[in-house]
């Protein structure tokens, strides 16, 4: 593993926000349930701990009971320039279902392409390229 990689806390949801962002960006899912850490602190089912492992390396679980779920301002994930033009738009417009397409992926004044979009779990991110 290299470099930062967000942890991320969803109410209750982890297994289909970790599952999406799987299919936006490929790689390997891994999940853990309460159950398989021993946590009696919530739901057997619930996610205790999960993985994204790819181009892209996310971690989430569902938030305990003393954890707020994710809510992030003033903050946005930046893919600039983290893969080839095609994939970055595939991205873009995956993320965007479901979401809001905040700013198109277009190409800029200055020469390069960038764009924002909030996804479905309320994540922004700033995805573009330079050509």
């Amino acid at each position: 593993m290299s470099g930062l990689v967000p942890y991320l806390f969803f109410p209750g949801n982890a297994r289909e926000a970790l599952t999406f962002y799987n299919d936006v960006f490929g790689g390997e899912l891994s999940l853990f349930t309460y159950e398989q850490f021993s946590r009696a602190d919530g739901p057997g089912d619930a996610i205790a701990h999960g993985m994204v492992s790819g181009s892209v390396q996310l971690f989430g679980a569902d938030a305990g009971p003393d954890q707020d779920a994710v809510h992030i301002v003033g903050a946005t994930f930046s893919l600039l320039g983290t893969a080839e033009p095609a994939v970055l738009h595939r991205w873009f417009d995956r993320l965007s279902e479901g979401g809001t397409n905040v700013d198109p992926l277009q190409k800029r004044p200055w020469g390069d392409f960038d764009g924002q979009v909030t996804d479905r779990h309320g994540i922004r991110w700033l995805i573009g390229y330079q050509e």
